[in-house]
């Protein structure tokens, strides 16, 4: 018994010390750092951390490709032995990541999860969940789709991992939209692993396989831009309506020259800031939201020089 207790008071003093607040790196771990979306979740969490004042120190890190799902673990694990004060974490793969953040769990360092879902059952390993609703934002682009092409026709999916917990809501929103609301026949979904060249490759024998095309969606930033470029080289540019997701300068400049109807932007900058103070209201022992919608704007031509479009726009 006096052992047992020990090692209760042990790991209540851990957790305490995890807690404390006022001071201790926070690792900032996401997908993949080759990504301006990812780019601009490190301004928004680095903003955060500038404006608290504290002693909190910010790391950022994440796998040169988001299929490098192991990669990720390692860093995750790696955080965990190096007793960071807490993890923001944006998970590639629902299921590898739950052993690690098990691992942060049991060392009592709290997690914060932002973008992707973990598996069903995992969240009592993570504090809160920031993110965008991600079969909104997917029933969104078919309904802009849509309203474009019609009842009737074919239509193209781009996908990017399949798995991921975002993919699989944005992609199932998507195309059970399109199923309720429509007659559109649905090619794919294509997988690009998120690499544009893949993307680019993929749908340029889309196009070429299936000349009756009316409307294609791309789910990412790297699979919308791969996308938008095989479009234009194919000069399909505004004769094949596309919806893109997401919105950096290649998005934007597709939209305001016609090669996307539209694209669907997450509020990337607002789940690093939010991220960030969520973990510092945790560690300043603070009662946080379990989950917390990060919101989605449709941009198009009409309104992409509006605050609406520029607030999320990177």
């Amino acid at each position: 018994m006096r052992r047992l207790a020990t090692v209760l008071m042990a790991s209540a003093l851990a957790f305490a010390g995890a807690s404390a607040a006022s001071a201790g790196e926070i690792a900032v771990i996401v997908k993949t750092v080759n990504s301006t979306f990812w780019q601009n979740v490190q301004k928004g969490a680095e903003a955060a951390i500038g404006g608290a004042k504290g002693e909190h120190t910010m790391t950022f890190q994440g796998p040169a490709a988001e299929s490098a799902i192991a990669d990720e673990v390692n860093m995750v694990e790696n955080a965990v032995n190096r007793k960071v004060a807490a993890i923001l974490l944006a998970p590639s793969d629902p299921d590898a990541l739950v052993p690690a953040v098990k691992k942060a769990w049991e060392a009592r360092i709290p997690v914060v999860i932002i973008d992707s879902q973990l598996s069903a059952g995992s969240d009592k390993y993570y504090q809160s969940f920031l993110a965008t609703d991600n079969r909104k934002a997917g029933e969104l682009a078919a309904k802009a789709l849509i309203e474009k092409v019609g009842q009737t026709g074919k239509i193209a999916v781009m996908s990017y991992v399949a798995g991921a917990g975002s993919e699989i809501g944005r992609v199932g929103g998507f195309t059970d939209y399109i199923k309720a609301n429509s007659k559109l026949e649905i090619v794919g979904p294509y997988y690009s692993q998120s690499q544009m060249a893949t993307a680019l490759n993929q749908t340029t024998d889309v196009l070429a396989a299936n000349s009756d095309l009316k409307g294609i969606f791309g789910a990412n930033e790297p699979t919308a831009i791969g996308m938008g470029r095989a479009i234009k080289q194919a000069g399909k540019a505004g004769k094949v309506v596309a919806i893109g997701f997401d919105g950096n300068q290649d998005l934007q400049e597709f939209v305001k020259d016609g090669t996307l109807t539209a694209t669907v932007v997450q509020g990337s900058y607002q789940m690093g800031e939010k991220g960030i103070q969520t973990l510092l209201s945790i560690l300043g022992k603070q009662k946080v939201d379990k989950t917390v919608d990060t919101g989605v704007v449709v941009v198009t031509k009409d309104n992409i020089d509006k605050p609406e479009a520029k607030n999320v726009l990177y």
